[in-house]
């Protein structure tokens, strides 16, 4: 198991000209040798008993950071590493008057000595409420020493240009970030993935009242937990952004790094304690790395996928199968299912297919919405998503809050919602459904675990309404079209060679745009209702 972080703080300063605090560790140091970073550090015992905080009390610093307890210290902690190591108090009297510059160059004797001695002796406080919470970073296992690390911005006290503190740290500079990312792409300096991703996002900005105001407007900071895991192409790291990270820390929830980041067709893959994936050997543009298929407990498949025989031989070896469900029958996720049928006597559970699908589909059970299935000391319960497909179904996990997502949702790409079966309206209405369910984690069907899964479902309703406006703003430009005449503009994020495939999601909008009255079909051209 990896060692368990401590917590930590960073504080980034920012002054005119959008200029930013930098220190260089000493080479010695055990975390971090040599590297340019914020002012910053672990937490101290004596962070969590200061009282002498003003503008944030301890419940609201709870809630923003999102832990039960002790949210305050680390505000605390932020200020008091920038002090003793970079000489820059952001400290203020009771009534809030800012310290002022001379003041704090006659405090930094205090540098070597315990901070809350300081804040009584000279009857200051510390400007919590100054602080915008900004990031939330965890080192990786493997490191000698790990920390939880929230970041938070400032705006730089008046005259404070502070220094190095010659023991931990052995320079100092402001820099823009923007200068800072260029010293370091030429070799010039050494900056940590944290510190490159905070410097490029405030890299936008040219002054720091704009920078902060971001930073205080920001609704929700996520955690960055990078991780690690074993492929063909040997050990490698994840981050927030890697497709592979949710599903890595799922399947590894003890950080021991030998999950594996490779999804293999016919090798088996271990989720969670009740569930494992098996993804088809039919790799394409539509199908990602292959269908998924998961081995749900000992005694359930959801999604058997195509007719392959290597494919069947795989799920054959679930010895108990009492049932086979499918999210929809189309034909990279059911046709198995009555081959698997007549070689175990498993019952099949689902909506029976729509004209033009697959037709050996023939549920035993046809699931209604909210049914449950139990299969011992789980259960499933289906949840009916049209859109996609009209008999599209998801299956909540109720145990672990996992939901399979079929084609509702996949990683790595939007799904094509080709009518006359598929249908816009519906496919939305099913996200917004999805809103109101409890999910811990999705499991689709192509690609990796997706986390986070409101957001998700937020982001796909999000793309396809401004897919929507650009069809507006085609027919604004075009007047009265085709759907040819659309497609290039409405599609012009996407390569030609797919146009034929999007024209299909296309169709779909254009579908919902005459049934809610927005625009009008006639002889095979659309206008706007005016």
């Amino acid at each position: 198991m990896a060692s368990v972080p401590r917590p930590a703080a960073t504080l980034i300063l920012l002054r005119h000209g959008l200029e930013v605090l930098m220190l260089q560790r000493v080479q010695t140091a055990a975390f971090l040798g040599g590297a340019y970073v914020f002012p910053g550090g672990s937490l101290d015992p004596e962070d969590h008993s200061s009282h002498r905080v003003l503008g944030l009390t301890g419940a609201q610093a709870n809630e923003r950071l999102k832990v039960s307890s002790g949210g305050l210290a680390y505000y605390v902690a932020a200020v008091r590493e920038c002090f003793e190591e970079a000489g820059v108090l952001l400290a203020c009297e009771k009534d809030g008057k800012p310290v002022s510059a001379k003041r704090a160059e006659s405090l930094l004797h205090w540098r070597k000595k315990p901070f809350r001695n300081m804040l009584e002796a000279e009857d200051l406080y510390i400007p919590a409420g100054e602080l915008a919470y900004y990031g939330h970073w965890v080192t990786a296992p493997g490191r000698s020493r790990r920390f939880d690390t929230r970041f938070f911005v400032a705006i730089a006290p008046e005259g404070q240009r502070g220094s190095h503190d010659a023991g931990e740290t052995v320079h100092d500079i402001w820099t823009t970030p923007r200068e800072a990312l260029e010293r370091c792409e030429r070799g010039e300096i050494e900056l940590v993935h944290a510190t490159q991703v905070s410097l490029k996002d405030l890299s936008r900005f040219s002054e720091p009242r704009a920078a902060y105001d971001y930073v205080r407007a920001l609704p929700e900071i996520e955690e960055n937990r990078a991780c690690w895991a074993q492929g063909k192409d040997g050990p490698k790291i994840f981050r927030r952004a890697d497709p592979a990270y949710f599903e890595i820390h799922w399947s590894d929830p003890d950080e021991t790094g030998e999950t594996t980041y490779d999804i293999i067709p016919g090798t088996p893959k271990h989720l969670d304690r009740w569930v494992t994936r098996i993804t088809a050997p039919n790799p394409g543009v539509m199908t990602g790395p292959g269908t998924n298929s998961y081995i749900v407990g000992d005694t359930a498949v959801i999604d058997p996928g195509p007719a392959l025989d290597s494919h069947l031989e795989k799920l054959l070896q679930v010895k108990k199968l009492k049932f086979i469900l499918c999210t929809h029958t189309h034909l990279d996720h059911s046709p198995a299912a009555a081959l698997l049928k007549a070689k175990t006597g498993a019952k099949m559970l689902g909506r029976p297919a729509p004209a033009g699908q697959d037709a050996t589909f023939k549920p035993d059970i046809v699931l209604e919405n909210g049914q449950r299935v139990e299969l011992g000391e789980i259960t499933l319960r289906a949840i009916h998503t049209p859109g996609h497909a009209s008999n599209h179904v998801c299956y909540m996990l109720e145990q672990t809050k996992m939901l399979f997502t079929g084609d509702h949702v996949m990683q790595g790409s939007t799904v094509v919602i080709n009518p006359p079966d598929g249908d816009m309206r519906a496919y939305l209405q099913s996200l917004e459904r999805l809103l109101g369910e409890d999910i811990a984690i999705i499991a689709p069907g192509h690609g990796y675990l997706i986390g986070v899964a409101h957001k998700e479902l937020r982001r796909l309703i999000a793309h396809r309404l401004n897919r929507e406006r650009k069809v507006i703003a085609a027919l604004e430009r075009l007047g009265r079209s085709s759907l040819d005449e659309m497609l290039p503009l409405v599609y012009d994020d996407v390569p030609e060679r797919m146009h034929r495939v999007a024209a299909r999601s296309l169709t779909a909008h254009l579908e919902k745009l005459v049934a809610d009255g927005a625009m009008r079909l006639r002889n095979g051209a659309y206008t706007l209702v005016k």
